[in-house]
């Protein structure tokens, strides 16, 4: 996050803005605009959408039902709750329910929490005993998850500003490539210290029980010596805080897809928003699609990554985000 707080000092002072960071974590500022306009920030959340809108993106359940009202195609889901939440609430759909559920729409289904973000234990699950697994742990830290149907296809996120996008990229999961010779713990180590050497934070680590049970899927361990060339995926979910790779395709993006995720951060009253899709392909016009999720305050320090194109476009995007609360 302090990466957005480089960007955030560059562009403020680029505006002629005053800029004060607080200097042991460089996660909060307070900048003071040339019109004397004054505006706070945390991390990467700036006040550009309202606080309803931006909490209501936040709860994924309560969003796929506006989002589903509008008319976009969204994935089926429901959620469910512990087992104290279910007594307070008066409400049944516990655990076991969420499994009824789960065999109900079919295996495979994604079990992930309701409001956690970064891709934190959202979790592919093909079997009872998958299911149980992913749920007990997101009750530990939880009250609340959703068992949604599991949707085939590529991973993009499209990050709108106002009436245009800003960035758009697919998102491939967590995975290593084979030399032969090395592990796949240590191809994961490995990993791990070249997106550290990029300024990538990762949040993946090798006792998360689903690389292992990726891994066992694929009838592999951490020893197993996996062939050159060869990529094997330790994760399903494909967001860029668990180590994931981004393929910029900002350039190339059809204006049918352009279209959908300006008219959606719109419909969910965002002017910044990061709407994840899966889809064939984002460059080509829509033939079908499912919309994951909306995103009110996208993070965009991994995607800045990939390079210096990927790094100008991000600050101008912050450039037009504090312009348009300036004026505001």
């Amino acid at each position: 996050m302090a990466f957005i707080t480089s960007i955030l000092q560059k562009v403020a002072s680029d505006m002629g803005a005053e800029i004060i960071i607080e200097p042991e974590y460089r996660l909060v500022g307070y900048i003071t605009f040339k019109n004397g306009k004054k505006l706070c920030f945390s991390r990467s959340k700036l006040n550009i959408n309202g606080y309803g809108s931006a909490t209501l993106a936040k709860d994924k359940a309560f969003s796929h039902f506006f989002l589903k009202n509008f008319g976009y195609v969204v994935p089926e889901g429901q959620t469910f709750f512990s087992k104290k939440l279910c007594t307070r609430l008066g409400n049944p759909r516990d655990i076991d329910e969420g499994f009824s559920f789960a065999k109900k729409i079919g295996f495979p289904v994604i079990v992930k929490p309701l409001k956690l973000s970064q891709g934190i234990l959202v979790t592919k699950v093909h079997n009872r005993k998958e299911y149980y697994n992913a749920a007990e742990k997101i009750l530990e830290i939880t009250s609340v998850f959703i068992v949604e149907k599991f949707c085939a296809g590529n991973d993009y996120r499209i990050v709108v500003i106002d009436d245009e996008v800003a960035a758009a990229y697919q998102r491939i999961p967590l995975s290593v490539v084979g030399d032969g010779e090395s592990s796949i713990s240590q191809l994961v180590q490995q990993k791990k210290a070249s997106l550290l050497s990029m300024g990538r934070k990762t949040i993946f680590d090798l006792n998360d029980f689903r690389i292992y049970q990726k891994l066992q899927r694929q009838n592999l361990d951490f020893n197993s010596i996996i062939s050159q060339d060869m990529r094997v995926y330790l994760l399903d979910n494909a967001n860029l805080s668990s180590g994931g790779e981004a393929v910029d395709l900002t350039d190339s993006i059809h204006p049918d897809f352009q279209k959908l995720a300006v008219n959606i951060a719109k419909d969910m009253a965002l002017r910044l928003a990061g709407v994840d899709i899966i889809t064939s392909n984002i460059t080509e016009p829509i033939i079908d699609y499912h919309l994951l999720e909306v995103n009110g305050s996208p993070g965009l320090e991994h995607y800045a990554a990939i390079g210096e194109i990927q790094i100008k476009r991000v600050e101008n995007l912050y450039l037009k985000v504090l312009q348009a609360l300036e004026r505001t």
